[in-house]
């Protein structure tokens, strides 16, 4: 009889271990859930405009900017350029420039002093080298003092940016 009170005994335990690890199991899974379930339905929710209140979203909509206006684009024309160099082999570089312009009109009033631009352009281009145009910070300098270049060729209007279409260093 001894023997069968140790058995009895044992599965006493053994049912009590169970129904602790679930418990604990339920302490932890049960937070987790209802913190997934509560979060979905407000985000769902406030989607729908259920929740938050519509007053910020139209005071949002008066307040934004306008709408940004479309760049306009003024290709150059193709120029080739021999580099400064002391070695006896030539460098040459090649490049397709288009300007980013406010509108038309800047477009249009940059014409005249087209030739002057490029002018310009041509007496700066000559005297880099090719090591001055290597690597990205090359390329950026080159953009950026041209810029400033053209804005003092045709004062009046402005230029936004100089986008390179293709350069070729050789």
């Amino acid at each position: 009889m001894a023997e069968a009170d140790d058995e009895n005994s044992e599965e006493e335990v053994g049912e009590e271990g169970e129904p602790k690890k679930k418990s604990k199991l339920l302490f932890i899974i049960a937070p987790v859930a209802l913190l997934l379930l509560g979060g979905g339905g407000y985000f769902g929710a406030s989607m729908m405009g259920l929740i938050g209140g519509g007053e910020e979203d139209t005071e949002l909509t008066e307040n934004a900017p306008p709408p940004a206006k479309p760049a306009y684009y003024h290709e150059l024309p193709e120029m080739v350029v021999n580099l400064s160099s002391k070695e006896q082999r030539a460098h040459y570089l090649k490049m397709k420039i288009a300007l980013e312009v406010a509108d038309v009109s800047v477009a249009e009033a940059m014409q005249p002093n087209l030739p002057r631009v490029l002018d310009l352009f041509q007496v700066y281009l000559r005297e880099l080298r090719a090591q001055d145009l290597e690597g990205s910070q090359g390329i950026y300098r080159l953009k950026e003092e041209l810029l400033k270049r053209i804005n003092l060729a045709v004062h009046p209007s402005r230029v936004n940016r100089i986008l390179f279409k293709e350069i070729i260093v050789q």
